[in-house]
């Protein structure tokens, strides 16, 4: 696919982990994304792996978010960042939610998933998360080096436990993170589920979480040849997210979505 109305190429897939294949399991990640205008939204999302039908519950987060939030974000594309892309980002997980459970009905725990938005406007940015997906961006540089800055992600449920908190949890409203970046210099951004965590991210010793540079920029560069995605970049990317090497650092499924701007000549 090569660059949309919003300016923005995208990319991405979602591959069943080691312990899936090996099993004949299905994969429990999903995304998606959708443009309207100058508006694009991606979102990813990944089913809880001692849920029944995680795979398709991940698959329903996914599109019901491209639908309610480019909704959401087109009738409001003028808005200025702040606190009105935060309710936008809001009301459109509300929609979610509400279609979710009404579609999944008392099963809806058998369904459960977490949810990580990205919605790519004119003049920003907005950001929402329910479990432990994670945003790298592409801004800037210094010293002639690229930077990645790690958006702050979805708080767990209590800080004495690491349980994550599922589309479908009680009160999964109060765990919901939003933010609004306001950067004209963003220009690329990657949306993961947790099983890319250990490769695309960094955590010093007691430390925070940061972007991993070398994988993030390498992820982000092959994505900004112009002209549409190749079969073959296509297929690298899933051979990289099967690969020896990512899988001895998690075997779970794995989902890299991005975006790299596109410069119009």
């Amino acid at each position: 696919m090569g660059a949309g109305r919003a300016g923005w190429r995208i990319h991405g897939m979602s591959v069943e982990g080691y312990r899936h294949r090996r099993d004949g399991l299905p994969c429990q990640d999903a995304c998606a994304h959708t443009e309207s205008g100058p508006v694009a939204v991606l979102a990813v999302a990944d089913g809880a792996g001692s849920r029944p039908r995680a795979d398709e519950g991940s698959r329903l987060a996914v599109e019901l978010a491209a639908e309610h939030f480019v909704r959401r974000a087109a009738a409001a594309v003028d808005s200025p960042p702040g606190a009105a892309v935060h309710d936008l980002l809001t009301d459109a997980f509300h929609d979610v939610t509400k279609v979710f459970l009404d579609t999944t009905g008392p099963a809806a725990g058998d369904f459960a998933t977490t949810l990580t938005v990205v919605v790519l406007a004119p003049g920003w940015l907005g950001h929402l998360t329910v479990g432990d997906g994670f945003v790298v961006l592409r801004a800037g540089a210094e010293d002639g080096e690229r930077q990645f800055h790690l958006l702050p992600q979805a708080a767990a449920a209590s800080e004495y436990s690491n349980e994550t908190v599922f589309l479908t949890s009680p009160d999964a409203a109060r765990w919901v993170h939003t933010d609004c970046v306001s950067d004209a210099g963003i220009d690329g951004v990657l949306l993961s589920t947790d099983g890319l965590a250990q490769a695309a991210l960094s955590r010093s010793a007691g430390g925070a979480p940061t972007p991993n540079a070398s994988f993030a920029d390498a992820v982000f560069r092959s994505l900004d040849a112009s002209g549409p995605v190749s079969d073959t970049a296509h297929e690298n990317l899933a051979a990289l997210l099967r690969s020896d090497r990512l899988t001895a650092l998690n075997a779970d499924d794995k989902t890299l979505l991005r975006a790299v701007r596109q410069v119009r000549p």
